[in-house]
């Protein structure tokens, strides 16, 4: 008898701890399995900022103030895969929440010079600042600051759409300068008409009569732009433009002597104010 009232309450002692275990262990479970995966939320905002930056940019043409037209489909095409995995990353997070399979999503580890928090912060700032910031075109301001020349230097690439072929009124600010850096005699080139447009420079040192009319050549991005432009002598009696006004100067080559050199210039031009080109750089 007394062997078989220990066995009795030896189950006795094991139902109890079974019944009152089962209800904390199904809490914690359910716990689990509504908890949110933060990390794969933080992965897909990411994600989606940077590719609605580079949508916002795409709509709104501002990315051509940013790349050569030649890697626009680079950009294109990271804004595609950038939102098409940010959708991605939220729809596996939002299945794995409601079907409560209690699997943890994690991001895939890979080695890395910064801390992950501080780089996805950083990441997710910068989209941040994309969003809201505005390109704009760069101006005379930008083009003292590196060196504006009427000569395209050695070290600089070749421009695209370089061609001598066709009227002379055709060429651009580019083409001109580029027959300049391959025959620099301004002689050469005296009673040509030329139609160029670009935004107004003053050079320190120059007569008040004289203006540089300049363009942005970009070769790659925005980091690589350097600017370019031909001196205009303005008619006798015409106020000065203010620096960084659009103008499309036509008139005739001649040949100006300016810091001590003879260069080519524009004389009796025509000016026209115009509004500022949606794709201000040559390329």
């Amino acid at each position: 008898m007394k062997s078989d009232s220990s066995f009795y309450v030896a189950n006795a002692y094991f139902l109890l701890a079974i019944m009152t275990s089962t209800p904390s262990s199904n809490g914690l479970r359910a716990a689990r399995r509504r908890s949110l995966p933060w990390q794969a939320l933080v992965d897909a905002a990411m994600l989606l900022l940077w590719g609605l930056m580079l949508l916002r940019f795409t709509v709104t043409g501002k990315l051509y103030l940013l790349l050569h037209p030649d890697y626009m489909w680079l950009a294109h095409l990271a804004m595609v895969l950038l939102l098409a995995m940010g959708v991605s990353r939220l729809v596996q997070v939002w299945l794995s929440y409601r079907q409560g399979t209690g699997q943890t999503i994690r991001s895939q580890e890979h080695t890395a010079l910064l801390p992950r928090q501080f780089s996805v912060a950083l990441l997710i700032a910068i989209a941040v600042f994309g969003l809201v910031y505005t390109p704009r075109p760069f101006a005379s301001e930008t083009a003292f600051q590196r060196g504006i020349t009427d000569v395209l230097g050695q070290t600089r690439s070749r421009p695209q759409r370089f061609s001598l072929g066709g009227e002379s009124e055709e060429r651009t600010i580019v083409d001109w300068v580029r027959t300049l850096n391959v025959y620099p005699e301004p002689d050469a080139y005296a009673g040509q008409v030329a139609q160029v447009s670009g935004f107004v420079t003053h050079i320190p040192g120059w007569p008040d009569e004289f203006v540089m009319i300049s363009r942005f050549v970009l070769t790659c991005c925005a980091a690589d732009a350097y600017p370019v432009g031909l001196p205009v002598e303005l008619p006798p009696g015409t106020a000065r433009p203010a620096p960084d006004t659009w103008l499309e100067v036509k008139g005739k080559m001649q040949t100006s002597t300016l810091d001590g050199k003879r260069q080519l210039t524009i004389g009796d031009p025509t000016l026209t104010e115009i509004p500022e080109p949606r794709t201000p750089y040559e390329y």
